[in-house]
Order: C-alpha cells, then structure tokens, then sequence
C-alpha cells in the first residue's frame, strides 16, 4: 500500500497506467477495490476497470482528484461515502492514520453518541477488511523493510447468544453474513384463525342440517343421524410495509432476508417496499434463491435510502392494494422509523383507513432500541394511536419475538403502545 506521491513521483508521468509503467497503481487499484468488497461495498470487476480507467483519465498530479476519481466510480450510495473515505485515507496513507487507529483501539465516550458509534461500527468492519489474507500476500513497492499496519481487533465470530443480541448497524461483514444464515433458518409457527366457512366435524358445535337429512334418507327415515360442523381455519394473509429510505438504510437490508424467508414459509404473503413511492416486491420474494430475490428488487426499486413519503405511500396502497390483500383479516406489519419527509401530512388519516382495514397492525420501529425513545416526530404522533402493537426490530432477538407474536396473536391494544400513548399525552 503506497501513497499516491510515490507513485506520480516514481513513473514521472500523470498517466501512468496508460503509459504501460502503472502496473503498481492498478494492483494498489484492485487490491483497494478487494478491501471495499470485504468491508461491504458491491465491488466488482467492473467497477475496478473503471477506477483504472478514471484514474488514467484525472492522473495524479492532485490527491483530490484521485479521491474523487475512485470515488465517483465505487461509491453509488449516500451511506456508503463514510466507509469509503476511511478506506482510502487509511490504504493511501493518510498522515492522520495513527490517530484513526488510537480511535479505533482507544474509543472514548463522548456526548455524541449515534454518529461517534456509527464511525467506529465502520472502521471496525473496515478494519476486518485490512486484515484478510487478501491484502496481506503482495507487496506492491517490494519494499521488505515497509510493513503494513496491524489491527489488533477483537474477533468478530459471535456465537449465537451474542450475534442474537447484536445491533445490525453494528455488525461487521462477517456477523451480517452469519446473521443472514441465521435469518434464513427462521420459521414462522403456524397459526390459524376461524374463518365463516364450515367443515365437517363429528365435535362440532353446530348441526349440519344438509348432511343429517342426506343420511336420514339413505337409512329410510327411520332415523335421522345427526352430523355436526364448525368454522374452517385458515392462516390470516400477511402484509409487510417496509420503508426503505436513508435512516432505515441500515436495516431495510437485512429485514428484506427476513421477508424473503416469510414469504417462503408461508402462503398468501404480499410485501412491499416504500421511500418516496411504494414499490409491490411480492412476486420477487417468491424466488427460492435469495440472492436472485434481491437482484429482482434492486432492479424493481427506484428510491433506496432516499427521503421518506409514509403519508403518500400508505396512500397509493390503500387505493390500489388494499381491496386485494387486506381481505379475510390480514396481519399488517408496518416497518418505519416514523420519520416523514412531508411532516405527517395526510399520514393519520390513511394510517387509520389501514388499522380499520385489517386485523392486527403491528409498528416495528428500530428506534425503539433505545430505552429513552420517545414518538416526538409528527409522523411517529399519527402513526402510534392507530397501531396495535409496536416493537423493536434492530437485531435477530427482536426478530425471533416477533415471530413468537406473529405465532400467537392478540387482538387486544399491547401495554407498549398504551405506555407510548401516555407520555406523548
């Protein structure tokens, strides 16, 4: 890993990978793009050939152009740019990589807390990504004497008790992953409800009329056997709403494995997502492979980690979707931080057409991973006096309870909600 100057000053030339003398640059290049793809960016060759060809294009002459070069090519997302200006100031030599690293092995505890965490949850994955073999087995300057910095971190393989409790914003590359195949092995349990319909059933509670005189006449009227009936049951339709803006960015992700896995395990499952519009995902979450699922959905999804329009999405769905899939009393899982670009316009009323359209709605806020949260936005004030429950989503426990509520669902208002109501009161 060598600086930029190093490599302007060796080759005397602004464009040296054109020249045929940049052989060093364009390994540093993919050895870079190989670190991003280990911390978590989608890297791919492509985008490698890119940055080459970016570079080739600014030169080296300036730092800032080179920044910007590799940056305009690897970086396509908002919450991708704080990863990737560690990466480069750490790989390219930034003067300031000693006091990057005491931060990262001395953290210290200061009033901000959300932003402060977030940086070191980021230098921690990306710091993992330094570590691999991958950039441990090539020395680009031959210079044995140089040796590349050591992160002495702690080891990110978590057994199950400590993964499960785990914030997923707080994750590394290798804990998403195992969190992931943890997700995949969750099951919904099976839970049913009375439907009108009836079905035969020697315990029945009620006599069926139709079939008691059938059986009257084959045995001559002589008498008449009694056959009983009860209401069918059936498992409810489930409807999840994800919001998929910028401050849900770091667990829209991973709750779309989540409902990749309910839409597999059980029938009659319509998923969609949400920013500035509302996107039906629910035939891409049928595929069987989850990888082909979600290549599916970012093709489908125009608006990731954009602004947020919950008002207007709850809008369009409760004029064109609602009548299709809130029939026979559909389970509503509303997945939002509650935080609305438009300030809650029109968001109470179309939040109370949805609560009276179905059987249960259930408000899964990642901010409630926080014991001091309070619904002070507008839009967590409409949405939280027209839920029936409302619970934490941020890592797999909270995951797992949900299914155990799912599996077993009460119709009554939840104690959270009623306290949530009194201090907004």
């Amino acid at each position: 890993m060598a600086d930029v100057r190093r490599h302007n000053q060796g080759n005397g030339t602004d464009s040296p990978v054109a020249t045929g003398q940049g052989g060093k640059l364009a390994a540093n290049i993919m050895h870079f793009a190989r670190v991003l793809r280990a911390a978590g960016l989608p890297v791919g060759p492509a985008k490698v050939l890119h940055a080459i060809e970016a570079v080739d294009t600014v030169g080296l002459a300036n730092r800032k152009d080179f920044y910007w070069a590799l940056h305009a090519v690897l970086v396509n997302r908002r919450d991708q740019r704080e990863l990737f200006d560690q990466a480069f100031h750490i790989f390219w030599r930034n003067p300031q990589l000693l006091a990057k690293l005491n931060a990262l092995i001395l953290p210290t505890i200061t009033v901000e807390q959300e932003d402060k965490e977030s940086s070191r949850d980021m230098l921690r994955r990306l710091a993992e990504a330094l570590r691999r073999d991958v950039t441990q087995d090539w020395d680009p300057e031959g210079d044995a004497e140089e040796v590349a910095p050591e992160f002495d971190m702690t080891m990110t393989w978590s057994d199950q008790e400590v993964l499960s409790g785990m914030d997923f914003e707080k994750m590394s590359a290798a804990e998403i992953a195992e969190a992931k195949r943890a997700i995949s092995r969750m099951r919904l349990p099976v839970m049913t409800v009375p439907t009108r319909r009836l079905r035969t059933d020697p315990r029945g509670a009620r006599i069926d009329m139709r079939a008691s005189l059938r059986a009257a006449l084959r045995s001559g009227g002589a008498a008449i056997p009694l056959n009983f009936r009860k209401p069918r049951r059936r498992r409810p339709p489930l409807v999840m709403l994800c919001d998929i803006s910028g401050s849900m960015s770091h667990y829209s992700r991973m709750l779309l494995h989540f409902m990749h896995v309910l839409s597999n395990d059980r029938d009659r499952v319509f998923s969609f997502v949400f920013g500035t519009r509302l996107t039906n995902i629910t035939r891409y979450l049928r595929y069987r492979d989850v990888d082909e699922a979600l290549a599916k959905v970012g093709g489908a999804v125009e608006d990731w980690s954009g602004g947020t329009r919950i008002g207007q999405s709850l809008h369009e769905f409760n004029r064109r979707w609602g009548r299709r899939v809130l029939a026979q009393g559909a389970v509503v899982l509303l997945i939002t931080d509650g935080l609305d670009r438009d300030g809650g316009d029109g968001l109470a009323g179309e939040i109370d057409r949805l609560h009276k359209s179905c059987r249960r709605l259930i408000w899964l806020n990642p901010l409630l991973r926080y014991d001091q949260y309070e619904p002070k936005s507008l839009g967590a004030r409409a949405i939280l006096p027209n839920v029936d429950d409302v619970r934490s989503v941020h890592n797999l426990a909270s995951l797992a309870e949900l299914t155990a509520v799912l599996s077993s669902l009460d119709n009554r208002r939840s104690q959270s909600v009623k306290s949530m109501l009194e201090k907004v009161a």
